[in-house]
């Protein structure tokens, strides 16, 4: 099997700066794909509401990002993307077809958290996480299906969370929105199989990145008074495997649901978590 097997292929990565979906935009270009990342910068407009828990790269990792693409012999763009305005996600898809002529690939990354119980969760936060995880998602989706059904090829991989089927107590918000990216991927994969489009999502445990460290500390430091370096290493250890996931290998799992051969996979949500059910 040709290990360019995506050239020709157009992606589309959002949180594609940083963490897993760096790790996906990476795995798609070494496959030969030209890649378009999009992520909410450090400095975007837009009112943050205290208690959210977002990882924003700056203009710097956005750029270095897309010259890593690069260098592996594809075309490369990156801009700032804001999935829970219409308008931005318009734009990032627009700007894929006028440079590429389509979309082939869609890899969603872009994600958030709240530390809350529902009881006494303030709606913002509610709907903040909902609309970033589960709406960003649909609205991303919303605008490349069509033209993957009419072209008859298509791959959209979701990340979902090991929290779409095991609660946590002050998951409430992040557990319901995977569990909704779980749902909604079953349904896209319905819409889209006569053409031959597939859709996926990716359900991983901790993952090794810059948000998921801050989200570790953040449980560590502000519910359990500890310190967050033991926390991130008992959460390491306490694994079947002994370690945390790392990005890579999220992003080798995205390209290979991209290959013709798995054309038959659609609809699932895959595990990776190194055999723990968080």
């Amino acid at each position: 099997m040709s290990e360019r097997f995506l050239e020709g292929r157009i992606a589309i990565v959002t949180g594609g700066a940083s963490g897993m979906g760096r790790a996906m935009a990476l795995a798609l270009a070494e496959a030969g794909a030209d890649v378009v990342i999009g992520s909410l910068l450090s400095g975007a407009p837009g009112s943050t509401i205290e208690g959210e828990l977002v990882y924003r790269p700056g203009e710097e990792a956005l750029e270095k990002t897309r010259s890593e693409i690069a260098r592996c012999g594809v075309q490369a763009v990156a801009i700032a993307l804001d999935v829970c305005e219409p308008e931005s996600v318009r734009n990032i898809v627009q700007t894929a077809v006028n440079t590429f002529g389509k979309v082939d690939i869609l890899a969603n990354a872009a994600g958030m958290t709240v530390e809350h119980t529902v009881s006494g969760h303030p709606d913002a936060l509610w709907n903040k996480v909902l609309d970033v995880n589960l709406n960003g998602i649909f609205r991303m989706t919303r605008e490349v299906l069509p033209g993957m059904i009419e072209r008859r090829w298509g791959r959209i991989i979701n990340i979902a969370s090991t929290a779409a089927s095991v609660g946590a107590a002050t998951s409430a918000a992040y557990c319901a929105s995977k569990a909704g990216v779980t749902g909604l991927t079953r349904a896209v994969a319905q819409e889209g199989a006569p053409a031959h489009v597939t859709c996926n999502s990716i359900s991983p445990g901790w993952v090794e990145t810059d948000f998921g460290r801050e989200w570790l500390s953040d449980i560590a430091e502000k519910q359990l008074q500890r310190q967050s370096a033991d926390y991130i290493e008992e959460q390491r250890v306490s694994t079947p495997q002994k370690r945390l996931i790392q990005p890579h290998e999220i992003g080798a799992l995205a390209a290979f649901l991209c290959r013709d051969e798995a054309l038959g996979i659609t609809g699932q949500d895959i595990t990776v978590s190194a055999g723990a059910l968080w």
